[in-house]
């Protein structure tokens, strides 16, 4: 994605995007000192923001005029955050944004029970709002995103994962929160539009997801701040491997195979080739494509607006995104 691009759909918010990460900081301020050096440390590490975008955009398209969506994006994103310390402690992870991960710095203990004070802070604000519709999609998704989680581990080292099934593990555990974000943002404003956004959201959530997972074998540690390889080290069958399983000749077949059972990465430089000479990671981009014209149409009874068009163009940018 480029980042002139994102900048220019940010700046359509104004004051409200930056906005956000002031409201992060205040919010996750705390009289233990341990957890406000992991805080600002996680804040310091950056990320894309797309949730907070995709509530921020939706809200405005949705004829919101106030400030509260930039506490629901704030939210979103501290939600999100909580999610990434359980993950890379699960999946072991020890790189995330260019940096060291939380529990590669601090353990996992220190990991697990700062994304438990994120998660706590985050439904204090919510309550904070008074605001039932917002409270109850914010719930919802979180109990949705732990069975994707969980969902996803159960399916950790297993070749036989249909594309079906890793779909329904992503819109769980990535899908869900920006689908959540749109709908929280929408229902701030006309909520005529609830449904349309959600569904937005879902597709657009999905695409971004295969996206990332096509770069996890055709980017760099530098540009992704992960490892390559990072998903079939923690034998994640995703989207470019099932493919290629289903594609490839019968032997490049058997060792994706082996490498999602064993969770290796003495074959990464083959596998690579696999994916890309089978057509595999092409077919994965042709889905996610798919995915994202289908978040554009759900917007067709949207109202004109530049924050419509913005969330078309986010949807569109997402395809080319390189990290």
């Amino acid at each position: 994605m480029s980042s002139n691009e994102f900048a220019r759909l940010c700046a359509l918010l104004g004051d409200d995007f930056p906005e956000v990460d002031r409201q992060i900081r205040r919010c996750l301020q705390s009289h233990v000192p341990l957890i406000n050096e992991v805080a600002d440390y996680i804040i310091g590490s950056g990320g894309k923001r797309l949730r907070p975008l995709t509530c921020l955009l939706a809200a405005r398209a949705s004829g919101y005029t106030g400030q509260q969506h930039v506490t629901v994006a704030a939210t979103v994103e501290i939600l999100h955050t909580a999610t990434l310390l359980h993950d890379d402690v699960v999946d072991e992870s020890r790189l995330r944004r260019g940096r060291a991960t939380v529990n590669a710095a601090w353990g996992n203990a220190t990991a697990v029970l700062s994304g438990d004070y994120l998660i706590s802070r985050a439904f204090q604000l919510i309550v904070d709002l008074k605001n039932r519709d917002v409270l109850e999609v914010m719930a919802n998704s979180t109990c949705v995103i732990s069975e994707g989680e969980v969902l996803q581990l159960i399916s950790q080292r297993d070749p036989d994962v249909t594309e079906q099934r890793y779909m329904q593990v992503i819109h769980g555990k990535t899908a869900k929160l920006f689908e959540a974000a749109a709908e929280a943002g929408n229902v701030l404003g006309d909520q005529r539009w609830r449904q349309d956004m959600a569904r937005y959201a879902r597709h657009l959530g999905a695409a971004f997801q295969i996206i990332d997972d096509v770069l996890d074998y055709f980017s760099s540690s530098t540009t992704m701040g992960k490892n390559v390889g990072d998903d079939l080290a923690e034998g994640k069958p995703t989207l470019p491997l099932i493919q290629a399983m289903k594609v490839a000749a019968p032997e490049d077949a058997r060792l994706i195979r082996h490498a999602i059972q064993t969770g290796g990465l003495e074959h990464l430089e083959r596998i690579i080739h696999i994916v890309r000479d089978s057509g595999a990671a092409d077919y994965a981009r042709a889905v996610a494509a798919r995915e994202s014209e289908m978040a554009i149409a759900a917007l067709e009874q949207v109202p004109d607006s530049v924050y419509r068009q913005a969330m078309i163009d986010l949807a569109e940018l997402g395809l080319h995104r390189t990290a």
